[in-house]
Protein backbone atom coordinates (compact mmCIF):
# COMPACT_ATOMS: atom_id res chain seq x y z
CA UNK A 1 0.00 0.00 0.00
CA UNK A 2 1.47 3.46 -0.86
CA UNK A 3 1.13 6.13 2.43
CA UNK A 4 -0.34 10.06 2.01
CA UNK A 5 0.37 11.95 4.99
CA UNK A 6 -2.51 15.04 5.24
CA UNK A 7 -0.80 18.20 6.66
CA UNK A 8 -3.09 17.70 9.56
CA UNK A 9 -1.49 14.63 10.01
CA UNK A 10 2.50 15.95 9.72
CA UNK A 11 2.22 18.87 12.26
CA UNK A 12 0.06 17.03 14.56
CA UNK A 13 3.21 13.95 14.73
CA UNK A 14 5.70 16.37 14.93
CA UNK A 15 4.28 17.60 18.17
CA UNK A 16 4.62 14.24 19.95
CA UNK A 17 7.27 12.82 21.80
CA UNK A 18 9.84 11.19 20.10
CA UNK A 19 8.88 8.05 21.82
CA UNK A 20 5.70 8.08 20.75
CA UNK A 21 5.93 9.04 17.13
CA UNK A 22 8.05 5.27 17.57
CA UNK A 23 5.14 4.37 18.20
CA UNK A 24 3.15 6.01 15.75
CA UNK A 25 5.79 4.65 12.75
CA UNK A 26 5.44 1.06 13.84
CA UNK A 27 2.09 1.26 13.92
CA UNK A 28 1.50 3.04 9.82
CA UNK A 29 4.35 -0.10 8.54
CA UNK A 30 1.93 -2.50 10.32
CA UNK A 31 -0.97 -0.89 8.74
CA UNK A 32 0.59 -0.34 5.61
CA UNK A 33 1.44 -4.33 5.47
CA UNK A 34 -1.87 -5.60 6.68
CA UNK A 35 -4.81 -3.54 7.83
CA UNK A 36 -6.16 -6.25 9.97
CA UNK A 37 -2.94 -6.53 12.37
CA UNK A 38 -4.21 -7.34 15.69
CA UNK A 39 -2.15 -4.60 17.47
CA UNK A 40 -4.11 -1.79 15.11
CA UNK A 41 -7.22 -2.94 16.18
CA UNK A 42 -8.31 -0.65 12.82
CA UNK A 43 -12.35 -0.43 12.51
CA UNK A 44 -14.42 1.52 9.95
CA UNK A 45 -14.92 4.75 12.40
CA UNK A 46 -17.48 6.90 10.02
CA UNK A 47 -18.60 5.22 7.43
CA UNK A 48 -20.34 7.50 5.50
CA UNK A 49 -17.33 9.29 5.28
CA UNK A 50 -14.78 6.08 4.79
CA UNK A 51 -13.11 7.00 7.95
CA UNK A 52 -11.05 4.46 9.74
CA UNK A 53 -9.43 4.79 13.07
CA UNK A 54 -6.47 2.33 14.47
CA UNK A 55 -4.64 2.23 17.75
CA UNK A 56 -1.23 3.62 18.57
CA UNK A 57 -1.34 2.48 22.44
CA UNK A 58 -4.14 3.12 24.78
CA UNK A 59 -3.82 7.08 24.70
CA UNK A 60 -3.56 7.94 21.44
CA UNK A 61 -5.13 6.63 17.86
CA UNK A 62 -5.01 7.87 13.98
CA UNK A 63 -7.40 8.43 11.40
CA UNK A 64 -7.20 7.47 8.29
CA UNK A 65 -8.92 6.85 4.48
CA UNK A 66 -8.46 4.20 2.16
CA UNK A 67 -7.91 5.42 -1.43
CA UNK A 68 -7.69 2.40 -3.51
CA UNK A 69 -4.12 0.97 -2.86
CA UNK A 70 -3.39 4.34 -1.03
CA UNK A 71 -3.53 4.85 2.44
CA UNK A 72 -4.51 8.79 3.47
CA UNK A 73 -3.20 9.30 6.86
CA UNK A 74 -5.40 12.53 8.37
CA UNK A 75 -4.90 12.63 12.25
CA UNK A 76 -2.88 11.66 15.40
CA UNK A 77 -5.22 12.92 18.50
CA UNK A 78 -5.51 11.20 21.82
CA UNK A 79 -7.84 9.00 22.51
CA UNK A 80 -10.71 10.78 24.77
Amino acid sequence: MNLRYADRFERQYRALPEQLRAKVDKQIRHLADNLRHPSLRAKKFDEARGLWQARVDRRFRFYFELMGDTIILLSVIPHP
